[in-house]
């Protein structure tokens, strides 16, 4: 997908929109005499600008999602809510089978309104104490009737840091130029969305059950 990173590039591409006329410098001080369109160029470039930047982040190419949150809870806290199968599965809307173990698989259903029954599957890659825990998965394998355990699975890593508020929670999915190209951007669109939710999930669990 393209983005205009030129403020100039931006207002002239839609000058046609504007009775074609010359793109003004959206960003110089406006005079009294400067006409209805100048404005227009201006608010349309800021506008672009901000969806320019919102689009320009570490995810280059749709290979990576990562997100950041702060949270007012100990590392120890926060690792349990991560690594704990039982406190895992309230904030992740998750129903599993048994405790998470490096190398192992971790299995059940999901919860979550919409997606009720849906089986769930992680292999379980590393559990460093307050610092890291991670895991292999197929990204948004919603489909009952599909068999994705040929695909290549994404890497997730949650990593922890603590900081004078309490403690960094860092989650990067990572991998997703190896998820078939038919399914490549749907699976990383819903995955972003997903992990943002999460984000607010765990926060909330955390904050509520201290």
């Amino acid at each position: 997908m393209w983005f205009p990173t030129d403020v100039e590039e931006i207002a002239s591409s839609f000058s046609f929109l504007l009775l074609k006329v010359p793109a003004p410098d959206p960003f110089s001080p406006l005079s009294n005499n400067m006409q209805p369109q100048y404005c227009i160029y201006k608010k349309l470039a800021i506008m672009l600008r901000n969806i320019n930047i919102a689009y320009m982040n570490p995810q280059t190419e749709q290979h990576k999602i990562e997100k950041q949150i702060e949270l007012k809870a100990s590392l120890a806290r926060v690792w349990r809510a991560l690594t704990d199968y039982r406190e895992f599965a309230q904030w992740f809307h998750v129903k599993l089978e048994g405790p998470f173990a490096p190398g192992q698989p971790a299995r059940g259903y999901l919860t979550y309104p919409g997606y009720e029954n849906l089986k769930f599957e992680v292999i379980v890659q590393k559990m460093e104490p307050e610092r890291l825990f991670s895991f292999t998965w197929h990204p948004y394998a919603v489909d009952p009737k599909k068999d994705y355990s040929k695909e290549t699975p994404t890497l997730v890593e949650c990593k922890l840091e603590k900081t004078t508020g309490g403690t960094l929670l860092t989650v990067t999915e990572s991998g997703f130029d190896k998820v078939p190209a038919n399914r490549r951007a749907e699976a990383f669109r819903m995955n972003d969305e997903g992990w943002g939710s999460q984000m607010e999930n765990i926060a909330k669990y955390v904050a509520q059950k201290p």
